[in-house]
């Protein structure tokens, strides 16, 4: 199952190049009292809405989705987890000072990978944006970057997850965009700029894509391809990153995890246009500003 946030706050059910209009299937999600609970409450009941969602379908004509506002599939992502070079030729390629800036380089100093040196980072989740929405450069004067990569959308929440049961606490992929500005700052300050985390164009439910681990992907901007590799290249696989994290802290629906980013990353300036593709999920085009 493909679903996008459209326009204001729908929900559409996406088929091919069109979409149906499913909102009225929200009307079965639970009613909630403050305080409210953790996560995104559409994530965490997906499973028991794909009746009513299907249902909602065949009432609803179809409509192209190039007619629609592509909004972030997460409405409400209680964080956005960053994976850092987790991909060997960007560890490589972030060597270069233009990238680091002498600042938490790209080496392992003895530790087993990167992440085991950095650790992992979490993004302002009001980062969060949709294709449609593009990019304003935050950082107007220098260096902002593309990063492509595959996202994880956690569906069932948990604290000390065993990595041989991590998939069963994913409800969906997505593709993101983990822009960053380089510079000396902490990471986190550097790609949490509003508009700095773009997901989309829209979620696929994990029933669909059966092996995460061996995605294509790859990033155009102004129809130049420049990122083009395989989340088989991933250095910390999908399974160990969510072992890791829920053992620092628990894991609620709708956190996303940017599973990092592969080699080719490069600066964007306003008027760019960016096309990220991942197989299996499709691809989104975002306009820079």
């Amino acid at each position: 199952m493909r679903l996008c946030r459209y326009d204001d706050n729908r929900l559409g059910l996406v088929e091919g190049y069109t979409l149906r209009d499913v909102t009225r299937a929200t009307a079965k999600l639970p009613q909630l009292r403050w305080p409210f609970p953790h996560g995104d409450q559409l994530i965490a009941s997906l499973d028991k809405m794909k009746h009513a969602i299907k249902d909602a379908a065949e009432a609803s004509p179809r409509k192209l989705i190039t007619e629609v506002k592509l909004l972030s599939p997460v409405a409400n992502p209680p964080r956005i987890i960053g994976a850092p070079l987790n991909y060997k030729l960007h560890v490589d390629e972030a060597a270069d000072p233009a990238i680091n800036h002498g600042v938490q380089l790209a080496n392992f100093d003895g530790f087993a990978t990167p992440i085991d040196k950095h650790g992992l980072f979490l993004k302002s989740q009001t980062g969060a944006v949709g294709p449609s929405e593009g990019i304003e450069i935050k950082f107007p004067g220098r260096r902002n970057d593309h990063e492509i990569e595959l996202a994880v959308i956690i569906g069932r929440g948990g604290k000390n997850i065993p990595r041989d049961y991590a998939f069963d606490h994913i409800a969906a992929y997505t593709i993101g965009l983990d822009m960053t500005v380089r510079g000396t700052e902490d990471r986190s300050f550097r790609k949490s700029a509003d508009g700095y985390s773009v997901l989309g164009p829209w979620l696929v439910t994990a029933d669909e894509i059966t092996n995460p681990g061996n995605l294509s992907m790859y990033i155009a901007v102004n129809g130049e391809v420049r990122q083009s590799a395989n989340t088989r290249d991933m250095i910390v696989p999908i399974p160990d990153l969510i072992a890791r994290l829920s053992n620092v802290y628990a894991l609620h629906p709708g956190d996303v995890i940017m599973t990092g980013t592969p080699e080719g990353v490069s600066e964007i300036q306003p008027g760019d246009t960016i096309i990220a593709t991942i197989e299996h999920i499709g691809a989104m085009e975002v306009k820079v500003r």
